[in-house]
């Protein structure tokens, strides 16, 4: 492997990180807003017990439907790749 090959793949690889970086940022503040908006419908001082559940599965929910579309994506841009 020459040295611009090494040098490609580790500005993919930190290309790559700081993309994953960013998209669970991104994650995290759809799921709040969105969970915040189906299951917060009368905001107060504190949630009820009722509240706290909606929120929990909301976010399980939301976070395993990503992991599976972000699994798709990566599996599919390897396949592009030729295996990188």
């Amino acid at each position: 492997m020459s040295d611009s090959d090494s040098v490609k793949k580790a500005v993919m690889k930190q290309v790559l990180e700081e993309s994953n970086l960013a998209n669970a940022r991104t994650l995290i503040e759809n799921v709040q807003i969105n969970c915040f908006d189906k299951c917060i419908t009368k905001p107060g001082g504190s949630l009820s017990k009722s509240d706290e559940t909606c929120v929990t599965s909301c976010m399980e929910k939301y976070m395993a439907a990503w992991n599976q579309v972000n699994a798709a994506f990566i599996s599919r841009v390897r396949r592009e790749q030729g295996g990188l």
